[in-house]
């Protein structure tokens, strides 16, 4: 209990003493300085002033904001040791995938039951890639999706790279 409250005091000492805004206006000495103070040891030699701007305007706000939740917390631990898998993009109905292969072009739609390909709906792009190669694929490369073109444009066509890998009897 006595230590919650040492923290709980020290939190609130620092939402009184330290801002992002008091932090901008702090000179390299300055920075270094609170570096100290903060993280217990050395501001790091090669690390320039704007990045100890950055940071630091960070870790003040974020501990006058309470800090990271114990979920986050234990999540990025998670992450750091590797226990946990990237999750697969979350694509809406209507968006479309193009992928030519030896050849044909393949044109897959998201719909709310899966994904159409060739009038048939399948669960996974994963077992289309199969269809169209007969060999084991992970669908979303194969179709070139990624977080990134998910998340930005959903609806958008996405055409995966034109080149073809030789598999086997089936290239």
């Amino acid at each position: 209990m006595r230590i919650r409250m040492e923290r709980q005091n020290k939190d609130l000492a620092w939402k009184t003493e330290h801002t992002a805004a008091t932090v901008a206006l702090l000179d390299r000495d300055g920075l270094v300085a609170l570096w100290s103070e903060i993280m217990g040891s050395p501001a790091p030699r090669g690390m320039s002033q704007a990045l100890l701007h950055a940071f630091l305007a960070f870790e003040v706000q974020q501990r006058s904001n309470g800090g990271l939740t114990k979920a986050d917390l234990d999540r990025l631990e998670r992450i750091g040791i590797g226990k946990v898998r990237a999750k697969a993009p979350n694509m809406n109905a209507g968006a479309r995938f193009l992928r030519e292969w030896n050849g044909v072009t393949h044109v897959v739609e998201r719909v709310a039951a899966g994904y159409l390909w060739n009038g048939k709906t399948f669960a996974s792009l994963s077992a289309i890639a199969k269809e169209i190669t007969g060999a084991h694929w992970s669908g979303p490369r194969f179709f070139g999706v990624n977080k990134a073109t998910a998340i930005s444009n959903p609806r958008a066509e996405r055409r995966a790279p034109t080149t073809s890998r030789k598999l086997g009897a089936n290239a």
